[in-house]
C-alpha cells in the first residue's frame, strides 16, 4: 500500500472508488464532477489516495476554506484493512498543520462511517437539514487523543 497526496491525474479512479461505496452513496453520480474534486484537491483543500498495485483503493479529501471534509472513501474490497484509517490521519494531521480551527463533516447517521468517525474522537453536534450527523473535531481532541495510548482498532 502507497499513501500520497492526491494529484488530478488519480480524479478518474478516486470517482470509480467513490461510485463502488455501498454507505453514503450518491443518488445521482453526476453530483460530484471530476471538475469539483480538482477544485478541491488543488484550491480549496488537499486530497490523499491509496495505492494497490498502481490502482486508487481510497481516498480522502479536506476543505481548508470551509474547515471540512469533503470525503474519505475506501473501496469496499479493501475495506478493513485500516486505509481509512491511514487516509483519515494523513488528513487530519495536514489539516491541523495547517489551522487550529475545529473540522466538521456530515455522514449518515448510525452507519459505520459514523462510527468509524466516533471512534477517531469526532463528536456528533447535531445533524443537517438533509439528515446527515454532523460530526466535529477539535486540535485539543485530536492531539490529545494522538497523544494517548492506543484505542482497540475500528477500520473502514
Amino acid at each position: 500500500m502507497i499513501f500520497r497526496v492526491a494529484e488530478l491525474s488519480d480524479i478518474k479512479q478516486m470517482q470509480v472508488v467513490r461510485h463502488l461505496v455501498k454507505e453514503n452513496t450518491l443518488s445521482n453520480p453526476d453530483l460530484v464532477p471530476d471538475k469539483d474534486v480538482a477544485h478541491y484537491i488543488s484550491e480549496k483543500g488537499r486530497g490523499w489516495v491509496c495505492e494497490v498495485e498502481g490502482q486508487v483503493v481510497g481516498f480522502s479529501i479536506v476543505d481548508l476554506l470551509e474547515n471540512s471534509v469533503w470525503a474519505l472513501f475506501v473501496d469496499p474490497k479493501f475495506a478493513e484493512k485500516g486505509i481509512g484509517k491511514e487516509l483519515h490521519r494523513l488528513m487530519i494531521d495536514w489539516y491541523f498543520q495547517q489551522t487550529k480551527e475545529k473540522v466538521v463533516l456530515g455522514t449518515d447517521p448510525n452507519t459505520r462511517a459514523a462510527q468509524f468517525y466516533a471512534f477517531q474522537g469526532w463528536i456528533i453536534v447535531g445533524h443537517y437539514a438533509n439528515g446527515e450527523a454532523k460530526f466535529e473535531l477539535s486540535y485539543t481532541i485530536w492531539s490529545n487523543r494522538k497523544n494517548s495510548a492506543p484505542r482497540s482498532e475500528f477500520y473502514i
